[in-house]
């Protein structure tokens, strides 16, 4: 009998976080998660009956040997020989070809659920506010969509099937050895237990070591990419640190060899240990057998003892493995949990019932009325603001970094809901009309370009998928980048890298801003779209800028005095209040806020 378990003996064990973190298994949770394998109840009762039938199958040809030894070897029957190794060949062929159908289906039915699963949380994420994506780890988010999921795969067809299948192998080994004689039968129940406990004693010491080798890793791989990255070997250099960060990694690397080296040698004692128990079982019963025989009962043949025995080594893998289940189970369990707790996650801004459609030639008036906004209960964002911008119109809103310029202009495609008052858009209240309407009317420049992995093409198209060739280049020219997609070799389609790091900022910002006029929005919003740029591209941008506030409505955060200019008023923002507002003209010597700002940022300019 080989030695089960190999490297993966730790896997018996909870750890510390799964026991504190142990889920709640209620109806509701099984009701739920037997909602997703309802649609394949078909495939599942043909999984069921490859799976009874296979597991019976594999068991035969250890009782045939039986028969094959006192009728075919002992009674010199070749006969009877010949037939039953053919019987035991056509049951393990059976069983082989039954394994491979319950796994196509098994493999079939997981993909599926993992499909559905993949799909709806796509899906629920999508509509998620801009709230969850600021408050929870973007790793953990793609951890419930990947890995998560993945495990629901794994369960489908790890573990349901190993308890059903162990289950039934393990019921006919023991029925079969109790048909048999039920005094070695008896024995060897006595005897499963000296394989079963040394398993898990060594187990749990290799899993302890396990747990601690990992830990010692993370911390040599934390130094490796802290130390040995761009910056930190700079910070080392400069601090003269090359001999206490050489010494640190020294010590965590031997603690690694010391934890490595017990790890091995604690399996290494464990499988002499085992070997030892796997030769007494099968002697146990010979001995026990042959008295048996010798003395007590006639009927029991050489080839009975020699089935016991096979069917002995039969039950040690399920014995093993069920052992495992309540671990395997919380951990199942566990991540359905998981799962189920982003599918339960509210969605904060949603279409209402009946929501309102705006019509295609919608003037993009806006009104913010006695607006106040939190993003957390304690911490008030912006307190009773209070403007109109009419249709044509340009509203420059400046204010001091934090203020909450950026927060305003979020709240008109309803990125964050107000917490108080409301804001209006062509006289409708924002929460009335349909999220798709609405954002379909707005175009956003943002302070942060962000490009898809892709051509330039590829990244217009995103905001117009049926846009033609001539409008991608109207839209290039006024957006001042079409001279710049021209002498590239590939043009519309040359690719712009990975969050478009193969452009420079103003190469990025003015596709950004073609892509938004691609768009062909009523409000225009430039959330200071020319910030950490150097001072051509700045000039490049802001002459695409200057004739699109002219032609129409549009809101810009600005920090550049002739784009403060243009606009028909101007808002200062302090501390999430409007403080002060009108023209240049009016606020420059108002001795305030604006003219603070002036002095100290835009008088840079002149």
């Amino acid at each position: 009998m080989p030695p089960p378990g190999g490297g993966r003996m730790g896997r018996g064990f909870l750890t510390e976080e799964e026991k504190q973190n142990r889920p709640k298994v209620t109806g509701a949770l099984l009701k739920r998660i037997f909602s997703y394998l309802s649609p394949y109840w078909k495939q599942l009762t043909l999984v069921l009956i490859c799976l009874a039938v296979s597991s019976v199958f594999s068991i035969f040809p250890s009782i045939l040997t039986g028969r094959l030894i006192d009728e075919g070897l002992i009674g010199r029957n070749l006969s009877a020989l010949i037939r039953y190794i053919l019987l035991s060949f056509g049951l393990t062929v059976g069983s082989s070809l039954l394994g491979v159908g319950e796994t196509y289906l098994n493999t079939w039915i997981a993909q599926h659920i993992s499909y559905d699963m993949r799909n709806q949380m796509f899906r629920h994420l999508q509509r998620m506010s801009q709230r969850f994506f600021t408050s929870n780890n973007q790793g953990d988010i793609i951890t419930r969509m990947t890995s998560d999921i993945s495990g629901v795969e794994s369960i489908i067809t790890g573990t349901f099937t190993s308890i059903l299948s162990n289950l039934i192998t393990l019921v006919v080994a023991v029925v079969a050895m109790f048909q048999k004689n039920w005094v070695l039968a008896l024995v060897g129940m006595v005897v499963v237990p000296l394989f079963t406990l040394p398993t898990r004693m060594a187990g749990k010491t290799r899993w302890k070591l396990a747990s601690e080798a990992q830990a010692c890793n993370d911390e040599i791989n934390g130094i490796l990419n802290e130390k040995l990255s761009v910056s930190g070997q700079l910070l080392v250099k400069l601090f003269g640190r090359e001999q206490a960060e050489a010494q640190r990694y020294e010590e965590a690397a031997g603690r690694m060899v010391r934890l490595n080296i017990r790890e091995r040698m604690a399996g290494r004692w464990f499988f002499v240990v085992l070997s030892t128990l796997t030769t007494i079982g099968p002697m146990l019963l010979y001995l026990v057998g042959g008295i048996l025989m010798m003395n007590y009962d006639a009927s029991l043949t050489v080839g009975d003892i020699t089935v016991l025995v096979a069917l002995l080594g039969r039950m040690y893998g399920p014995v093993n493995s069920l052992l495992n289940i309540q671990v395997d189970w919380i951990r199942s369990m566990a991540m359905f949990t998981r799962i189920f707790e982003y599918f339960d996650m509210p969605v904060e801004i949603a279409d209402r019932e009946n929501p309102v459609t705006l019509p295609d030639n919608t003037p993009g008036e806006v009104r913010f009325d006695h607006v106040a906004f939190s993003y957390e209960k304690d911490r008030t964002i912006l307190r009773d603001i209070n403007f109109t911008l009419k249709s044509g119109d340009c509203i420059a809103i400046v204010g001091p970094s934090g203020s909450g310029k950026s927060t305003i202009v979020n709240l008109i495609p309803r990125l964050w809901d107000v917490g108080g008052g409301a804001v209006y858009f062509d006289g409708h209240d924002v929460r009335d009309v349909s999220l798709e309407s609405l954002r379909s009317h707005i175009g956003v420049v943002t302070q942060e370009t962000y490009l898809f992995n892709g051509t330039i093409r590829d990244n217009l198209l995103y905001a117009r998928p049926d846009a033609t060739e001539a409008e991608l280049q109207s839209a290039c020219e006024k957006a001042n980048i079409w001279d710049f997609i021209t002498r590239q070799p590939q043009g519309l389609d040359t690719l712009v890298g990975n969050r478009g790091l193969k452009l420079s900022g103003g190469e990025k910002q003015r596709i950004s801003i073609a892509r938004v006029l691609l768009k062909d929005p009523a409000l225009l919003i430039f959330d200071e779209a020319t910030s950490s740029l150097d001072s051509i591209s700045e000039s490049l941008i802001q002459k695409a800028i200057d004739p699109l506030i002219n032609e129409r409505t549009s809101i810009l955060i600005a920090h550049r005095l002739s784009t403060i200019l243009a606009a028909d008023e101007i808002l200062v923002v302090r501390d999430g209040e409007i403080v002060e507002r009108g023209q240049h003209k009016d606020l420059v010597h108002a001795g305030g806020t604006y003219q603070e700002l002036y002095e100290t940022q835009f008088m840079r300019e002149t």
